[in-house]
């Protein structure tokens, strides 16, 4: 067997889908990328058994067929430190000796045999199905993804929720301090279902989608997802269980709305945080007509600093304490120059929403606020 291929197009490749290796794999054949070559193409595959990743790259000079297996580290390793040029690949059939050449030199290694590595199981024949823009689903997990657990007691909360509806598709994380709902009105899928994808195929997924990409191609079943785009298929088990009811948790009623500019609100977190509390993170917003002042103090080092920012606000004067970091973290994901802070009390969930939200979306955060500590000055 012989191929060609660029070695730009074949590093890009490798490393997008080895990000699913885990280097601590039960099964070692899992540290090897299956090769499959057909016609004027390289399929690839990569597993850690929950994950699959498969990606299909343009190879010419194509002789013969086959698949076998090769160590992602002899393949990878060499190709990071290698300028673009052509690669001519030659498999000897019988022994699975690999030579690679390149411009001024080339190496060798043993591949595997490919049986050994396990095979994609089909989705159950009722699976459903739909399809979205690859922005929408870049766009679905880039907004929630952060907001994801890690909670061994309640696994249901590590991954994001797809709330699949006739008519739009909601995508929802949460873990129990803050919680994200983007509600995407393009995807028509025409049926109702659900799942909850782990975090590490999201997070895999976010790694690869790109704006140009096209459709993308979901199908899952009651166990096990496949999202399909132009170059890369991720296939995955799912989290089983039941997510908790998300809208109940959303606060109806909450009257007093602050606008201020995102931008300057992070920059303000950014230095106001570094006088807070090293345990709790804590800065305080004391919102009152048309000024939000944010402090933060730190009684064990004695030091506490507070700034002033304009905001638009008309309603009953409040204080409320947050976590800064998750606060930066929300205010970071929102695509938009200004946010609205929908407040209750002190006590309740405050929501967090965009001015302006991208076309067909409906975002909206939740952040649990603080017990507020005594502040000085």
């Amino acid at each position: 067997m012989k191929f060609q291929v660029l070695s730009s197009d074949l590093m890009s490749h490798l490393s997008a889908i080895s990000r699913v290796l885990t280097g601590k794999n039960t099964m070692p054949i899992l540290d090897n990328f299956l090769f499959e070559i057909n016609e004027n193409t390289l399929k690839v595959t990569a597993s850690d058994g929950d994950t699959t990743m498969i990606t299909n790259i343009a190879i010419t000079e194509v002789e013969g067929s086959g698949r076998f297996v090769v160590p992602s580290k002899t393949l990878l390793d060499p190709l990071k430190e290698m300028p673009q040029q052509m690669l001519n690949f030659d498999i000897d059939g019988d022994n699975l000796e690999i030579f690679v050449y390149y411009a001024n030199g080339k190496y060798n290694f043993i591949a595997g045999k490919a049986e050994e590595y396990p095979t994609l199981k089909d989705l159950d024949a009722e699976a459903h199905e739909f399809s979205l823009s690859s922005q929408a689903l870049l766009n679905g997990i880039g907004s929630t993804l952060f907001a994801t657990a890690d909670d061994d007691l309640r696994p249901v909360m590590n991954g994001i929720y797809f709330d699949v509806k006739p008519e739009y598709m909601t995508f929802v994380a949460s873990d129990s301090k803050k919680l994200v709902r983007l509600i995407n009105q393009s995807v028509k899928a025409g049926f109702e279902a659900s799942f909850i994808l782990p975090k590490k195929p999201a997070t895999l997924l976010r790694s690869i989608i790109s704006k140009d990409m096209g459709e993308a191609k979901v199908t899952f079943d009651s166990k096990s997802a496949r999202i399909q785009l132009t170059d890369y298929q991720i296939s995955c088990r799912l989290i089983e269980g039941k997510f908790p009811r998300y809208e109940s948790v959303i606060p109806k009623n909450n009257t007093n709305k602050m606008i201020v500019g995102r931008q300057d609100c992070i920059n303000t977190l950014r230095r106001i945080s570094v006088f807070a509390s090293q345990a709790t993170n804590q800065v305080k917003f004391n919102i009152d007509k048309d000024i939000l002042t944010v402090s933060a103090q730190d009684v064990d080092f004695s030091i506490y600093g507070t700034e002033k920012i304009t905001c638009s606000y008309s309603d009953t004067p409040m204080q409320i304490g947050f976590r800064a970091n998750f606060l930066i973290e929300i205010l970071n994901t929102i695509p938009s120059d200004e946010v609205e802070f929908q407040l209750a009390d002190s006590f309740r969930a405050c929501l967090i929403v965009p001015v302006q939200n991208n076309e067909n979306e409906d975002l909206l955060m939740l952040i649990m606020p603080m017990q507020l500590a005594d502040f000085g000055n």
